[in-house]
């Protein structure tokens, strides 16, 4: 009696890969870099009729959503620290998702965060001490030569 021979997968035919694809983000000063980061979302929420006129609501559309949600938290605009290998930075920035794969970057400017709820970025964070702060910002402080006073290893 034979033993059952392994099917072969024939010359040619493509085998499915069933790891999901990441997001990409890539760096607005660099386009070609791909950012990295998985920090926390801060989503961005909207109040007035006018900040959805300006993401391309019709103005009477755009009444009835404000009428039936005040608040409206948009799923698919966030704010998320990031970082660039070829700035060597972390960067705050304006994450549009378009699709599971494809995004937009955009450098967050500051007055996005008024639209963050429960965050203040003018206030430091009261639950970090004085020198936990101190020494963080130790290890950003560079050389006169520009290296880092700290390398990391």
């Amino acid at each position: 009696m034979q033993a059952p021979r392994p099917e072969i997968n024939p010359a040619g035919a493509a085998r499915r890969n069933r790891r999901p694809k990441r997001r990409e983000l890539f760096c607005p000063a660099h386009p070609e870099q791909q950012l990295e980061g998985n920090g926390k979302k801060y989503f961005l929420h909207l109040l007035s009729v006018e900040q959805l006129k300006q993401r391309g609501m019709s103005d009477k559309k755009a009444r009835l959503v404000i009428h039936a949600y005040p608040v409206l938290v948009l799923s698919n605009e966030w704010l998320e620290e990031l970082f660039c290998p070829h700035c060597d930075s972390n960067r705050w920035c304006h994450v549009t998702r378009h699709d599971r794969v494809a995004h937009t970057v955009h450098w967050a400017p500051r007055e996005l965060w008024e639209q963050v709820a429960h965050v203040d970025p003018v206030v430091a964070n009261p639950s970090v001490s004085e020198f936990s702060r101190r020494e963080a910002q130790r290890l950003r402080s560079r050389r006169s030569d520009g290296g880092r006073l700290y390398d990391r290893s």
